[in-house]
């Protein structure tokens, strides 16, 4: 029996979360409801705009919070992610250790800045990301622990990392191990912004295909090049076995 339900490879990032009007994201130059990548400067004005709202931080990164969530499940996990020695960093693994997912511990860390995604929350609940990954931006295939990850039934990859040269090829490469170690492989689209741009990487990391994928309904459109569900059903059939589109209030 695995010894871990997941094993995840993705950004470590902690989330800032601000409520926020929708003339705060006008303001800032923003667009509404997606998630974009930004320099660190840039995240710097963003704070300076938002000095004074009330906020709250966790550890997170899209594949972080789904491990949590197996973990609060009832469910194993493993995370393999970058965080630099700085106090984010401390308080980052802090944080995810108490959420109950294992990591590979860094009993020493490079100097730098770790990852932070603020998240502004308009009222309607709709929220939108800005990210600086800052050190994660180099995550690589060092961060792998393969006894980890041969012991467990899911390999889970976000589509995030495909910005990154090296943490894409350290996506393959995991991709590979587990599949001599027979272990089941999984990815999520991530935004419909990493499938516009970054299409050519999500498909060198599918490669010949996946066990289970996650979408939403714009990330499945946006993928399949289609305008209607029912065509974008059928062009995600060609790359994983199984897959899961989520529809907002619709369900999925």
């Amino acid at each position: 029996m695995a010894k871990y339900d997941v094993y995840a490879l993705g950004n470590a990032l902690v989330d800032m979360e601000y409520e926020v009007e929708p003339t705060d994201l006008a303001s800032l130059g923003i667009d509404k409801g997606v998630m974009t990548l930004v320099d660190e400067d840039c995240q710097s004005r963003m704070m300076a705009h938002l000095a004074g709202y009330p906020h709250q931080r966790s550890s997170g990164g899209s594949a972080a919070n789904s491990l949590i969530a197996v973990s609060q499940l009832g469910g194993t996990s493993f995370y393999s992610c970058k965080v630099a020695g700085d106090e984010l960093g401390h308080f980052y693994m802090q944080d995810l250790r108490a959420g109950g997912v294992d990591t590979n511990h860094q009993t020493e860390r490079e100097p730098g800045h770790t990852g932070r995604c603020v998240v502004l929350v308009t009222p309607d609940s709709d929220r939108t990301l800005c990210t600086f990954l800052g050190i994660s931006g180099d995550l690589s295939a060092k961060e792998l622990v393969e006894s980890a990850l041969r012991d467990s039934r899911y390999f889970y990859m976000e589509g995030y990392l495909v910005t990154s040269d090296s943490a894409r090829q350290a996506c393959c490469d995991a991709r590979r191990l587990a599949l001599a170690a027979g272990v089941k492989t999984a990815l999520s689209l991530s935004d419909p912004n990493i499938v516009r741009y970054f299409k050519p990487g999500l498909l060198t990391m599918i490669d010949s295909g996946v066990d289970l994928l996650f979408a939403n309904e714009d990330e499945a459109k946006t993928m399949a090049d289609a305008t209607e569900l029912d065509d974008a059903v059928a062009y995600l059939k060609t790359l994983s076995r199984e897959f899961v589109i989520t529809r907002g209030p619709r369900g999925a």
